[in-house]
C-alpha cells in the first residue's frame, strides 16, 4: 500500500476545468453540511461508532463503510479512528458457517444466502487505519483472526486452473444485477471476475504490509508472492488481444462474459494492468459516448449491451444495468489518473459535480444513482423510503471531495505503491 503516512493539504480546492468555483464552494460546503450524517454512535451489537450510507441504509456495510471512512481519514483534521472502528466492528460479525456478514446492524449480523457475505475490504481497512493512526498495538492483538477473514475465500473462491476467484453471484460483489456475473443458478461460484481478483490483490498488498509492521517476515514474503501471483493470473487469463478489455469468464468452460461493464475496469483502478492495455481499453471503452460516457459521468454498463437500462429499481436489487453510480465513477477516475488521463479525469468531476449540485438543488442531499441519459436522480426515491425521503444517500458520493482535491494536487489516500 502508498507510504504516505497521513493526507496532505487543506479541505480547501480550487474548481477542476469546466466548473466555476463558486459552484465547487457550494458544494464543499454542502458537503460539509452532510458529512456528520453518515456517522452513527455505537449501538447494541455494533460497539464501536460506525459509517452509515445514509437514505434508509442505516445499517455498516462492507465497502461503502469502507470508503466513508476512508473519505473521514482524508479531512483535516484526518479521522482514521473510522477505518478502525469499521474493522474491529466486522471482527466480531462472524457467522455459524465461517463466513463474516457484508451487513452489521444493532441487533446483530446479518444472516441469510451467501450474498451477504463480506466483500474483500478488512485487510484494506486495517491497514489504512493503523498506518494512519500510527498504531498498531490492536492490529497484534487481532493479527491471526484478520488474517483467516481475508483469506477466507482462498478455500472456498479460489479456482486453481486459473489461479483467480469467483463471485458467488452478482449480488454478491456489490453490483447487484450486473450481468458480467449474473444471478442465475449456473453463474453460482462460477465466474471469475475482474473486480473480485482486484480486491482480494489488495487484500494481499495489505496483509503483506500489516505483516511488515508486526514482525511477520515470513507472512510479508507470502502476502507480496500471493498477490504478484495474482496480478500475472488476471493478465494472463482475463485479457483479450482482440478486443483488447479485460472480460470475465466462465471458470468450467473458458468462455468469454463480454459485457461492457463497470467491473471489468476495476483492475485499473488497483494499478494492475500494464499502460498500453489500460490505455487502449480507457480509449475504445471507457472514454466514449458509444458505450459509457454520458454528461453526467460514467455508465455503469454500456449503452450497447442488450440489457442496457435506468430502471430506477433498488429493492430486492440496486440498478447497475446502466445508471451513474458515484462509487463506480469513482474507480474510473482513479483509473484514468493512474493510465495518463489526467484532463479527462478533470473532466469527469466536473460532469459529477455539476450533476451533484443539481441534486442537493433538488432534494438538499444526495442519491444512489442517477439516470445516464438524463440526469435525473434515481434511488432512493420518496416511495422507495419508508420515512418518504427523497435521496439521502450520502455515504461513498463524498468521495468527490477527494476527486476534487486530487485534481487539485493533493495526494491520493488509496493509491497502491
Amino acid at each position: 500500500m502508498s507510504d504516505k503516512k497521513t493526507p496532505q493539504g487543506p479541505d480547501s480546492v480550487s474548481a477542476p476545468a469546466g466548473v466555476d468555483k463558486a459552484l465547487i464552494a457550494r458544494l464543499i460546503e454542502d458537503f460539509d453540511r452532510l458529512r456528520p450524517l453518515v456517522v452513527k454512535p455505537a449501538n447494541g451489537f455494533i460497539r464501536y461508532p460506525y459509517c452509515i450510507p445514509g437514505g434508509f441504509y442505516q445499517q455498516q456495510w462492507d465497502w461503502d463503510g469502507f470508503f466513508i471512512a476512508s473519505h473521514l481519514a482524508n479531512r483535516t483534521p484526518p479521522q482514521a479512528e473510522y477505518l478502525k472502528y469499521w474493522t474491529l466492528n466486522f471482527l466480531s460479525a462472524a457467522l455459524p458457517d465461517g463466513e463474516v456478514s457484508a451487513c452489521v446492524k444493532p441487533e446483530g449480523p446479518t444472516p441469510g444466502h451467501a450474498s451477504l457475505r463480506m466483500k474483500p475490504f478488512l485487510a484494506q481497512g486495517a491497514e489504512l487505519g493503523a498506518r494512519l493512526l500510527n498504531d498498531y498495538g490492536w492490529i497484534r492483538e487481532h493479527y491471526d483472526l484478520i488474517v483467516a477473514i481475508a483469506t477466507r475465500r482462498d478455500g472456498s473462491h479460489f479456482k486453481p486452473d486459473y489461479g483467480l476467484f469467483v463471485w458467488d453471484d452478482a449480488m454478491q460483489s456489490g453490483a447487484d444485477n450486473n450481468p458480467a456475473v449474473g444471478n442465475e443458478p449456473e453463474d453460482k461460484l462460477a465466474v471469475l471476475s475482474c473486480d473480485v481478483n482486484t480486491f482480494q490483490y489488495r487484500e494481499y498488498l495489505a496483509l503483506s504490509a500489516l505483516a511488515g509492521a508486526v514482525g511477520k517476515t515470513d507472512d510479508r514474503s507470502r502476502f507480496a508472492a500471493k498477490a504478484a501471483a495474482l496480478r500475472d493470473a488476471l493478465n494472463r487469463h482475463l485479457w483479450d488481444e482482440a478486443t483488447q478489455s479485460y472480460w470475465n469468464r466462465n471458470a468450467a468452460t473458458g468462455a468469454w462474459r463480454k459485457r461492457v461493464s463497470y467491473s471489468n475496469f476495476v483492475p485499473l483502478w488497483g494499478g494492475m494492468v500494464p499502460p498500453e492495455r489500460a490505455q487502449a481499453m480507457i480509449r475504445r471503452y471507457l472514454w466514449t459516448g458509444e458505450h459509457m460516457l454520458t454528461p453526467f459521468g460514467l455508465r455503469s454498463l454500456s449503452r450497447q449491451d442488450a440489457e442496457y437500462n435506468n430502471v430506477n429499481m433498488i429493492i430486492p436489487y440496486s440498478n447497475w444495468q446502466g445508471p451513474v453510480w458515484p462509487i463506480a465513477n469513482y474507480f474510473y477516475f482513479v483509473a484514468l489518473r493512474n493510465y495518463g488521463f489526467a484532463p479527462e479525469a478533470a473532466d469527469l468531476v466536473a460532469r459529477l459535480a455539476k450533476l451533484y449540485a443539481a441534486d442537493i438543488a433538488f432534494c438538499g442531499s444526495l442519491h444512489e444513482n442517477y439516470d445516464a441519459e438524463t440526469g435525473r436522480p434515481m434511488a432512493p426515491s420518496a416511495s422507495q423510503s419508508k420515512h418518504g425521503q427523497e435521496g439521502g444517500f450520502i455515504g461513498w458520493n463524498l468521495l468527490l471531495q477527494d476527486m476534487i482535491e486530487i485534481v487539485d494536487g493533493r495526494g491520493h489516500l488509496l493509491e497502491l505503491s
